[in-house]
């Protein structure tokens, strides 16, 4: 249960020891100059129960978690830190004779964040502080990108993760029903799974891997069937590793009748639906740009404006094969939550399309500047070449001329299918105006058809149409180039406060982790403003240093 407690100031004897080892402060003492113990109880009570034992003060264990990250401890570290340093003590107003706590507390305390959904309580709470300070507000600019983060996993091949998968259910059963189980495995079973097995030490030719898959794929179904006419079916069925066990032999095999089959590669479903690991689930397989990992992507979306240290507003994290433009609106929808949103918000190219652009402005008064993607059409590849926007639309009539003056005879507004559903507008001339135009080679391949436009609403075009004319001008090439100190951020995130690989298991973990170096990066810029420390600029080697010289 919580009796919550008030922050009180700090011990004499702490604040006057501390303040003579550190005469200049520190970002930790300064922390607690600037904020308080920047978190209250309160803030905490509904994640406590009524009844129980005394639980030690939630304001303490946030603040002990925000500090943990910025200095990238583990919790052991952590609480030792709260036990010998005089600057961590002074933070959390403990006397100096104070002998801190089991590091365990600090997971429990994750835990009961997690479990509640308030991962973002810590971030959120601290954005409060800011915007009463004025060092954050509504409107102005913000700038997002996205970087991926490595699950704490081994990244495993496929005969490897079955494998893996069968001895992680086999683990799980032994803990919960180790009689019922000692009487159904058999004894290759011991040999086969009951150690880790490495790929070194599997056959190397594939005939004889895919009979190896083959008999994991036999006992795993045999184990399935074996729980199925248990007495305790229901109960070993909803373990969660059983489910995951039973999730991938659909995906990896197929049985018809008594004969199992190791499907072939070309024959599994898409990785978005691939479970990468049975001790991470979450867990997925993406490919960017060359890159490939086994893990998340976080955004991170942050202000940029002249007059105030660049914050961090926002943090999502999505399953590694999330496209970036499906989160667009989801970060827009949490900035406005907040009223944190900004007047322009400056993103790559895999955030924006025609709908977003159109809709971000209407839905959330938010200009969504940057790039879009590339028109893949051969005319916008050839010299002259004819392309949407060299035709004229008329959208009251519903009818667009070419620039050789011929009108569309067919104009049909429909529902495209696919990943992202869309409304799109299909339009198409007369064959025999086309073929009788001289600007044909320029225009359309067909020999049979005359050309046809596929585009969007009316909203939707012309911001695309706008956004894309901005973007390739002198002045929008200018104001975009404020994007790209996001990356920054990013390069600060990972090689700072060890962004790059997630230190917990699921989706919900590595959030948490994401959203506490956002804070903890806030905290260090918090601290360079308030002591007039310039924004740092990017770095550039000697050598490239020679050309700007030259």
């Amino acid at each position: 249960m919580l009796k919550p407690q008030p922050v009180g100031e700090i011990p004499e004897a702490t604040a006057r020891i501390a303040k003579a080892a550190f005469p200049k402060g520190n970002t930790i003492m300064r922390l607690r100059d600037e904020f308080g113990g920047l978190f209250k109880d309160e803030d905490f009570s509904d994640l406590y129960p009524d009844l129980g034992q005394p639980a030690l003060s939630p304001w303490r264990l946030a603040l002990v978690t925000l500090m943990q990250f910025m200095e990238n401890l583990t919790d052991r570290q952590a609480a030792n830190a709260v036990r010998l340093r005089l600057d961590w003590k002074y933070a959390l107003g403990l006397e100096l004779e104070d002998s801190g706590f089991d590091y365990s507390v600090l997971s429990e305390f994750r835990a009961r964040l997690i479990e509640a959904d308030a991962q973002e309580r810590l971030l959120d709470s601290m954005l409060e502080h800011f915007k009463a300070r004025g060092l954050v507000k509504d409107k102005g600019k913000q700038r997002t990108d996205s970087t991926h983060v490595l699950a704490n996993i081994r990244v495993m091949n496929r005969l490897e993760l079955v494998i893996e998968t069968l001895r992680a259910a086999l683990n799980e059963l032994a803990a919960v029903a180790p009689e019922w189980l000692q009487e159904i495995v058999e004894d290759s079973w011991y040999e086969r799974y009951a150690e880790r097995v490495d790929d070194y030490l599997l056959p190397k030719s594939k005939t004889a891997r895919d009979s190896y898959a083959k008999t994991v794929g036999e006992d795993g179904y045999r184990l399935m069937d074996a729980i199925k006419t248990s007495t305790l079916s229901a109960e070993l069925t909803a373990l969660s590793k059983v489910e995951i066990l039973k999730k991938l032999w659909e995906r990896h095999y197929e049985r018809k009748g008594n004969q199992v089959r190791w499907r072939e590669k070309g024959e599994l479903s898409k990785a978005a639906q691939s479970i990468e690991s049975p001790y991470d689930p979450d867990a997925r397989f993406s490919t960017k740009r060359g890159k490939d990992w086994v893990g998340y992507k976080t955004h991170f979306t942050e202000s940029c404006n002249e007059e105030s240290p660049n914050i961090i507003v926002n943090v999502l994290t999505t399953a590694a094969t999330e496209q970036d433009v499906s989160c667009t609106e989801s970060i827009h929808k949490a900035l406005d939550k907040k009223q944190l949103k900004p007047e322009k918000h400056y993103v790559d190219a895999g955030y924006t399309d025609a709908e977003l652009l159109a809709g971000s402005q209407a839905t959330h008064s938010i200009h969504l500047i940057g790039p879009t993607r590339v028109n893949p059409n051969w005319q916008s590849k050839l010299e002259g070449g004819i392309t949407l926007y060299d035709f004229k639309i008329d959208w009251e009539k519903e009818e667009v001329s070419c620039p050789d003056n011929k009108t569309s005879i067919y104009w049909r507004a429909y529902e495209a299918t696919g990943r992202y559903p869309h409304e799109t507008i299909q339009v198409r001339f007369s064959s025999k105006d086309c073929k009788a135009c001289e600007l044909k080679p320029l225009c359309t391949r067909s020999e049979k058809q005359g050309r046809y436009l596929n585009f969007q609403p009316r909203a939707s075009f012309e911001a695309l149409k706008h956004t894309r004319k901005f973007i390739a001008s002198e002045e929008g090439q200018q104001e975009y180039r404020i994007r790209a100190g996001v990356e920054g951020t990013i390069a600060q995130a990972v090689g700072a406060f060890g962004g790059r690989r997630s230190r917990y298991r699921g989706q919900s973990k590595t959030h948490f982790q994401q959203l506490m170096i956002a804070s903890a990066i806030n905290m260090v810029r918090i601290d360079n403003f308030l002591q007039d420390k310039p924004k740092g600029k990017a770095y550039t080697s000697r050598f490239a240093k020679l050309k700007l010289a030259a």
